[in-house]
Formats: C-alpha cells, structure tokens, sequence
C-alpha cells in the first residue's frame, strides 16, 4: 500500500501554515492539518519549506501537530445531485454538515460531497462493444425535473467497452461500464469524475459569440446585451442594485443552469439570497428555480482561504454542466471580495503589495477566472457555453480602484451601476452613459435574423438621444431649460420617455419584470415613431409647450405596464394614437 506523505508544522500565521525541511510534498497538493484534519492546500515549494493554505479556522493549531498528504490536487466531485444544493467554499454540502454538526460549521468535519446512498434511476446508453472516448455520455439520469444529468466518461478515458450494467436504480459510486483501455489494462466508470478546480475542463474548440444570452431586462439585451459564453461586470457602489440586477438575471435569462456564487457576502444577505432562491418559480416549467440552480454560500465570516477556493469550485461546475451541451451562468457575487481574500493570504505570505495592497498577481488571477467563459465544442461533439457575470464592489464606489479597472481589461461587457439613479429609485441602476457592450457587432446578424433588420439601428438612434440629452443637460444646468429651442427640448422629452418608460424596469410588475425581445422592439418603434411626428410638428413652428399638453409623452411612457406581454398586437394601436395626436395638432394650431 501506498505509503502517504507526512509533516509536521513549525509556524502558523492565521489560515497560513509552513512545514520545516522536506516532505515530499507536490504543489496545488491536498492535506490534512493536524488532529483535526482541517482541509488545506499547497501553495508554496523550497527545498526546505512547504507553505499551506488552511480553507478553515486554525486557531487552536500548534507547531508539532501532524499534516498528512492526500496525494490528489484540490478537486470537486461531479455526479448527479449537484443541482438543487447548497456547498460552501470547497464543495461539502451546508444541509449535511447542518445535520451533522448544527447551526455553525464544526472545524474538520468530513461529509461527502454528494449523497452516495441515494438510488438514482439510470438510463445506460453504452453497450458491449462500443467504442468510447473523454466526453462520451455513458449514462443519462434524471437529476431534476428541469435537467437530465449525461454521465460522461473522463476526459483522459479511450477504449472499447467489455461490460455495461442495463438500465436501473444506482448510487453514484456503483461500476456501470468496464472500458479496456488501449494498454489492456481495464477501468471502471461509475457516475461519479473527480476534477481539480484549478484546471479547466478540457473542450474541442471554442465558437465565436454570435447568439446573446436573452435576459427579459431591457438595458441589457437592447443597450447593451451580453453573448451566450460572454463575460460581463457589474460594479457599483453599496445599496445600487448589484445583487438584484444578478437575481433577475438568474430568474429569467435564457441559460439552463444557474451557479451562484456567494463569495464573502454579508451573512444576512446570503441567507435571503438562500431563501429567495428556493422559493422562486422557474418561470419557464413552473418547478422551483432550484430545479437548475446551484448555490456556493462562502460568506465573509467563513475562512478567507476558502472564499478564494470558491470562484474555482464554482466554475468547476459550470464546465461539467457545459460538457454536457447546457448553457450554463454564472453570477460571482462579488469578485471584490475575492481580489480581498487575495490580498489577505499574499500579505500573511508576505509577498511585496502592489497598487493598494492588492497582489501584483491580481491582473492575471482575474483573466484566468474570465477566460474559462465560452461558448465550446465539447469532447463528445455538443454544443455548450458558460458566461460569467461578475459584481464587483469598489469601496465608496470608486470605479478606479485596481479590481475594476483590471476586470474592465478582461470582460467584454460592463454594466456601470449609478449611486445618484438607485438614490432617485431608477432601476435597474445601470448608467447608460458609463456602461459598454463589445458584443453589438458580433450579435447584430442574430438580432437582423430572429428580431427586425432594423434593430441595431433603432438602438444606436436611441443611445444618440440620450447623448445628446447629456450634452443638453450641461447647458440646462447653468441656463435652465426655457432658453433652449423647441427642437433641444424635444430631444429633451424623448430622452425622458427611453429613460422612464424603456430603460426603467419595474421587477415587481408581472408585465414589466421580464419582456421579450419582440416587445422591446416594438417599445422602440412606437418611441422613435412618436419622436418622428413630434420632430415634424415642432419643424412646423409648433411650441413644445402644445405637444405636452396632449399628453402623449406619457401614454408612450406607460406602454410598458399598459401592453400585456400575451397581446403585443396592441403596441401597433399606439402608433395610430401618435397619428391622431399629430392631426389634433395641426387642426388647433394650424
């Protein structure tokens, strides 16, 4: 039997420990601290110093204590079960340990990743003879109602199948295929793959993006929509709206799974963020959300070392659901946190700050995180994306600060939260000023095919005005509005009608809370029609004052709560509407 490596601490410095002389450790290696048996990480090598991350409370450690080596790198367990759960940092289930040790996380406790008890009804879809490679489905279970769960073969796994159980009531651990592999020597699959969370999955090839991730939120798939496999930022300052922005998305964006990561959150917050999210319907079957949804609570009083671990967990996931030909995103609540769990291990390690405390491996950190997004040709053929949205929370909502500015290098999509639009209860809060999408160009063909060819175009004329509203704003401020000619105060009043009754979005109305794309289309149409006739009327010396008081700016702006998303054949009535104001016009003051 396979002797395992052993060492004995020498100092501890809060979640840092390190080992004198050599233990034949290996980096990104596993252990077992001391009596305990607290789970850690090799993060450092010399030849006469092993440096270990502790992902749980040390105190109470002491130099002598033993530390053991698993021989396996940090990694996740992959099987059906994974989906309607709640893990921390390190992928242990929070409802086991709760029964296991209560309330509060006891330190060292060991419970498996998944239930390996529970009998799953499994559907083999290999049989005797058949040749198999990393990525072939070998089995399909039903995870959830939502989701069917394909066992795949591992991804280093190719031979011929000698033995296949038939269809039945398995556990994960139970062999369901025997392949022999090209050495002849024999392995046996079970449901169950062991990944390390550090290392991406590995795929066939990555897909330009060309297809966007449909989210119902009108500032986004319109002004500023993010690509299936995309990568998007929401940084704002506390209390803008970063979390709800992430709930709505989760709730109605078009992706089949859902992985949340709670990564040092406040406790209260994760704990709503828990309950909401299992009361929540999924809006497309009727089931629970949770259905397809994964949660990782790692909350900022849990050990710092963990909540660092818990971005990889998460991703780790995603990838093993991507594998599987789903879409699959995910929300990283927040990032900043993260980045701050970084520099609290790299200070304990004292390595030299760069800007602001942070580590000077900050940049590279965060594009590795960003670049396991993607839309790919997985190993067995499908099709299947991950795309991660990440809130990043800048002390006093200071977008300069190192973590925005390096996530802005690396995502191509950015959603600028506005302190003064939450204060004014203008939500979601995202300036469109400050935010960008990279993605239009590469979405317009999707948006010209499954929209209107004239979608792009109506957005880009919409994104004009309010410019030109911002420029004007500049002018009112030192002047006031009355100087302004009839023309700039009609620009004026459009501007108002996208921000009200277009880019505002009232998720609490069951008609306004998620629309589709053919509704916000037709939103857009019926604006920059009445924004065309009104433009006629004022070049016919017609006075600002007269067109408000007909009151059709505000009939334009209600059209979001008085147009049902069942009958958008009533949008078409508006323009009629616009049609008569224009003649009622022209006849009391032509």
């Amino acid at each position: 039997m396979e002797t395992k490596n052993i060492g004995k601490i020498y100092g501890i410095n809060g979640p840092v420990i390190y080992l004198k002389g050599k233990t034949g450790f290996k980096m990104s290696e596993m252990v077992y601290v001391g009596r305990e048996r607290l789970v850690g990480e090799v993060i450092s090598l010399d030849k006469d110093m092993t440096t270990i991350q502790v992902y749980e409370e040390t105190s109470g450690l002491k130099p002598g204590e033993q530390v053991e080596a698993t021989g396996a790198a940090v990694s996740v367990t992959l099987a059906p079960g994974i989906l309607n759960n709640i893990f921390d940092g390190i992928e242990r289930p929070l409802e086991s340990i709760a029964v296991s040790g209560g309330a509060f996380i006891t330190r060292g406790v060991s419970v498996d990743s998944l239930d390996t008890e529970k009998l799953w009804d499994t559907h083999v879809t290999v049989s005797e003879g058949d040749i198999i490679h990393g990525g072939t489905v070998i089995a399909e279970v039903p995870e959830t109602r939502a989701i069917l769960h394909k066992c795949m073969a591992p991804p280093d796994v190719e031979g011929v199948v000698v033995s296949a159980a038939g269809d039945g009531q398995y556990t994960i651990k139970d062999t369901l295929v025997t392949v022999e592999l090209s050495d002849g020597s024999r392995r046996e699959l079970s449901m169950t793959q062991h990944w390390p969370i550090r290392v991406p999955r590995p795929v066939h090839h990555r897909y330009p993006a060309n297809e966007p991730l449909v989210t119902g939120q009108r500032i986004l798939d319109t002004m500023f929509p993010i690509a299936k496999g995309g990568t998007a930022a929401i940084p704002g300052g506390f209390g803008t709206g970063k979390t709800m922005t992430q709930h709505q998305i989760a709730k109605w964006a078009d992706a089949d799974i859902i992985i949340y990561i709670g990564c040092g959150e406040r406790g209260n917050e994760m704990t709503q963020v828990l309950e909401e999210f299992s009361e929540l319907v999924d809006p497309r079957s009727g089931n629970p959300l949770m259905d397809r949804t994964t949660l990782i609570a790692n909350t900022s009083n849990m050990p710092v070392a963990a909540r660092e671990a818990s971005i990889y967990t998460g991703l780790t996931l995603a990838e093993y659901y991507r594998d599987m030909g789903y879409d699959v995103a995910i929300m990283a609540d927040s990032t900043s946190r993260w980045a701050e769990a970084l520099r609290e291990l790299s200070g304990r390690l004292e390595e030299m700050p760069a800007e602001e405390g942070f580590p000077a491996y900050l940049a590279s950190r965060l594009s590795a995180f960003y670049e396991r997004a993607g839309m790919m040709q997985t190993l067995n053929g499908g099709k299947g994306s991950v795309s991660i949205i990440g809130a990043v929370s800048p002390q006093g909502g200071d977008f300069s600060e190192p973590v925005t500015q390096n996530t802005k290098r690396f995502v191509r999509c950015f959603w600028g939260l506005d302190k003064s639009l939450a204060y004014s209860r203008h939500f979601p809060a995202i300036h469109w000023l400050t935010s960008y999408s990279e993605y239009l160009p590469d979405l317009a063909g999707w948006y010209s095919d499954h929209v209107s060819p004239k979608f792009v175009d109506y957005r880009n004329r919409m994104m004009a005005i309010l410019n030109q509203e911002s420029s004007l704003m500049e002018i009112v401020k030192l002047i006031g509005g009355d100087v302004l000619p009839d023309d700039q105060k009609l620009i004026l009043e459009i501007a108002k009608v996208i921000r009200l009754g277009f880019l505002q979005q009232n998720a609490f109305h069951k008609d306004d809370t998620c629309v589709s794309m053919e509704k916000q289309f037709k939103m857009m149409d019926v604006i920059l029609y009445l924004y065309k006739r009104a433009r006629k009327l004022v070049a016919m010396g017609m006075p600002m004052s007269v067109l408000k008081a007909e009151g059709i700016f505000e009939k334009v702006i209600a059209v979001k709560y008085d147009v049902p998303n069942d009958n958008l054949t009533m949008l078409d009535f508006y323009k009629k509407d616009i049609d008569e104001f224009y003649d009622r016009v022209i006849e009391k003051n032509g």
